[in-house]
C-alpha cells in the first residue's frame, strides 16, 4: 500500500471541505445575527488507526476506498441541539457532494451515551489524474456533546473499549448532564443570541474607530 498516494486525496477534500463549511459560517456572520456553525475542524485518520480500524472490521486493504467511512472526517460544532438539524438540511441542499447515509445518534443515542449526527458523503476531488471520488464523514454536534465525545474517545484508547463497571455509568451520567446543559442552553436560547449580538455590535464599533 503506498499510502502518501492513497491519502492524498483524503487530505485535499478535508482542505476543500473545511474552507466550503467555514465560508459558510462566514456567510451566516454577514447576513444573520446568529450562526448555527461555531467551529469546523478536520482531519485524516493515521495510518495506524486505519489499520486498527481495518483489523477490528475485517476490511481487506484493497476495499478501504469503498468500505471506510471516516478515512477523511470533519466536525461541525453547533451552538444549540436546534442548530444541528440547520446544519444538516443545509448539507442536504448542497450540490457538490452526494449524501449517501445519515445516523441520528441525537435521537438515538449510543448505549455509551454518545450523541452526535452523523452524514456519509461522497465527494468528488479533481485530481490531474481526473476525478475521484471518495468516502467522508462529517459529524455535526453541539459544545457539550463535543467535550463528551472528546473524554470518551480518550478513555476508549486506555481501557481498548474495556471499560470499568463504575467508569462506565459515570461516563453515562456525564453524557446525560451534558445533554441537560445543552437543553437549558436552549431554553435561554433567545437571551443568550441578544447578549451575543450585542457584544458583537460593541466589538464592531470599537474596531471601525481603530
Amino acid at each position: 500500500m503506498q499510502w502518501e498516494q492513497f491519502l492524498a486525496p483524503y487530505k485535499q477534500a478535508v482542505d476543500e471541505m473545511k474552507v466550503k463549511l467555514k465560508g459558510m459560517r462566514r456567510q451566516f456572520e454577514h447576513e444573520e445575527e446568529h450562526t448555527p456553525i461555531e467551529f469546523v475542524t478536520g482531519r485524516v485518520k493515521p495510518i495506524a488507526s486505519i489499520l486498527d480500524k481495518a483489523n477490528e472490521k475485517g476490511i481487506p486493504l484493497e476495499k478501504l476506498g469503498t468500505e471506510m467511512q471516516d478515512i477523511a472526517g470533519l466536525r461541525m460544532m453547533c451552538p444549540f441541539v436546534d442548530d444541528i438539524i440547520r446544519v444538516v438540511e443545509l448539507l442536504r441542499k448542497r450540490n457538490d457532494f452526494e449524501i449517501v447515509e445519515e445516523r441520528d445518534y441525537i435521537l438515538h443515542r449510543k448505549e455509551s451515551g454518545y450523541r452526535s449526527y452523523h452524514v456519509v458523503i461522497i465527494y468528488p476531488v479533481q485530481t490531474i489524474n481526473g476525478e475521484k471520488k471518495i468516502l467522508m464523514e462529517i459529524q455535526i454536534r453541539t459544545l457539550a456533546m463535543n467535550f463528551w465525545a472528546t473524554i470518551e474517545h480518550s478513555l476508549n484508547y486506555k481501557y481498548k473499549g474495556q471499560f470499568p463497571k463504575d467508569i462506565q455509568m459515570r461516563l453515562q451520567g456525564a453524557a446525560e448532564a451534558a445533554f441537560r446543559l445543552d437543553k437549558e442552553m436552549s431554553l435561554i436560547r433567545g437571551e443568550i443570541q441578544e447578549a451575543q449580538a450585542f457584544f458583537n455590535r460593541k466589538k464592531e464599533k470599537k474596531d471601525r474607530k481603530k
